[in-house]
């Protein structure tokens, strides 16, 4: 059941809403993510509306939020959100599964233009949630932190791609940050009571953020080429709490023909100061050269 006690069922439709895109919310965008791509003077960022599928929690969310967190995220750019012409989204869950003791949701949503219909951008949100509900007890007595946050199964080497590396990115995640990106309610990804109420000793910071600095790192390289064809899959596979340093990579792995184009396929990632993985997968633009 979700949050309002109805059935989260794949096909349900959690709502949708209307945009401006205006210059006000780039420069926002553009401050609060310290991401100030020439781009911005004509076209949005592709992923300003990164957080759009939470505000329908309550048509998608599962009824125990304790302990619940961001696994994976995919990205679709099929053209550029162009300032000045509005945007409709459109939020629906299309899978459930179980792993590793989670259940998961999926829901996706849309960004097309609201003038003539065409799909800018589709996001996919894994979120996985605990089958009952824990015991937050308080103390120290939390479902993840900084020790048990490191303590996940040996993965595969990653990333196994031998070309060239793409210029990386570094950023700190202050409280600042978390606020700007996901306020402007309170809440456990920019409030520490917030956050120990679900189960977290600090500040959790929001999964989307990291894969919009990974968005940065491609778009940055590939300019247009991300912005109109773009795609990312990306696993988060560790907490990123407030006042990290973080570090987001990409690295070519192959070329392929697309069209006229050339598609790279990218090996992404993001660590920390300390080298703990925080985010992998892949990555992909288009290329004329």
């Amino acid at each position: 059941m979700n949050l309002l006690g109805q059935p989260a069922n794949v096909g349900r439709h959690c709502g949708g809403n209307r945009y401006e895109i205006d210059r006000a919310g780039v420069d926002f965008y553009a401050d609060a993510l310290d991401d100030h791509s020439a781009l911005y003077e004509r076209y949005a960022p592709p992923l300003i509306h990164h957080s759009e599928c939470y505000r329908f929690v309550g048509e998608w969310y599962l009824k125990n939020l304790f302990g619940n967190l961001h696994g994976r995220q995919d990205w679709e750019l099929f053209s550029p959100i162009e300032i000045g012409h509005p945007v409709q989204t459109r939020s629906t869950i299309i899978d459930r599964y179980h792993k590793r003791g989670r259940n998961y949701i999926v829901n996706e949503t849309d960004l097309m233009s609201a003038e003539d219909g065409r799909l800018l951008v589709r996001g996919r949100t894994h979120q996985s949630f605990l089958p009952e509900r824990g015991e937050s007890g308080g103390g120290e007595n939390y479902v993840v932190d900084e020790s048990t946050a490191k303590m996940k199964p040996q993965r595969p080497p990653f990333p196994v791609a031998t070309g060239a590396d793409l210029p990386s990115v570094t950023k700190t995640i202050d409280q600042r940050r978390c606020w700007m990106f996901s306020g402007p309610g309170k809440n456990y990804h920019n409030d520490e009571e917030q956050a120990k109420k679900l189960g977290f000793p600090r500040i959790v910071v929001q999964g989307m953020m990291s894969t919009c600095f990974v968005s940065q790192v491609m778009q940055d390289h590939f300019g247009m080429g991300w912005l109109q064809g773009g795609r990312m899959s990306v696993k988060l596979t560790n907490v990123i709490w407030v006042d990290d340093v973080v570090t987001a990579f990409g690295r070519i792995r192959e070329q392929q023909a697309e069209g006229a184009s050339t598609r790279v396929h990218c090996d992404v990632w993001v660590d920390k100061a300390d080298g703990t993985r925080a985010l992998l997968g892949t990555a992909s633009a288009l290329s004329d050269s």
